[in-house]
């Protein structure tokens, strides 16, 4: 068993937004599209940075919608505006306060074939009776759906 650590988040590769996460209706999750990302406390290029990203790929909720924008909710509770294309529908979790076990199997007397780091994040392909598909950097496993930030308790998607 390895241990991946946050580091590999750099080999993670977002999707674009696309013509469906413009039309979407608030609360939703995405990810960062881009490795450098701007947060505004505003819906325009007018309003100051709160916060700037260098983490593509890194999960976020959108909260609200104004033509071109997004206001979302990053992993540690910040919200604020970011324009409409840095904001990718590509699901994305990241692993959250502790390590935690990627089975080959969603259940949990499956094989551990690796374990992730808190702060790892990689692309959530399904989600079902508690257990998600995670990959980082084209090591993945299914882990329980209660570690990870950017999927919805109970969630059901494939």
């Amino acid at each position: 068993m390895r241990v991946m650590s946050a580091a590999l988040v750099a080999a993670l590769i977002a999707g674009s937004a696309t013509a469906s996460t413009q039309q979407r209706k608030p609360p939703y999750w995405g990810s960062l599209s881009a490795g450098q990302a701007r947060m505004r406390t505003g819906p325009g290029r007018n309003y100051p940075v709160n916060w700037f990203y260098q983490r593509q790929g890194l999960p976020v909720q959108v909260i609200e919608t104004f033509p071109g924008w997004r206001k979302v909710r990053d992993p540690d509770g910040t919200t604020g505006w970011m324009i409409g294309n840095l904001v990718s529908d590509q699901r994305t979790g990241m692993v959250k306060d502790a390590i935690a076990d990627l089975h080959d199997a969603p259940k949990a007397d499956a094989k551990v074939v690796w374990r992730a780091e808190p702060g790892v994040v990689g692309r959530v392909s399904r989600c079902a009776g508690g257990w998600c598909r995670l990959d980082v950097a084209g090591r993945g496993g299914f882990v329980e759906e209660t570690k990870l930030w950017g999927v919805d308790p109970d969630e059901n998607f494939d």
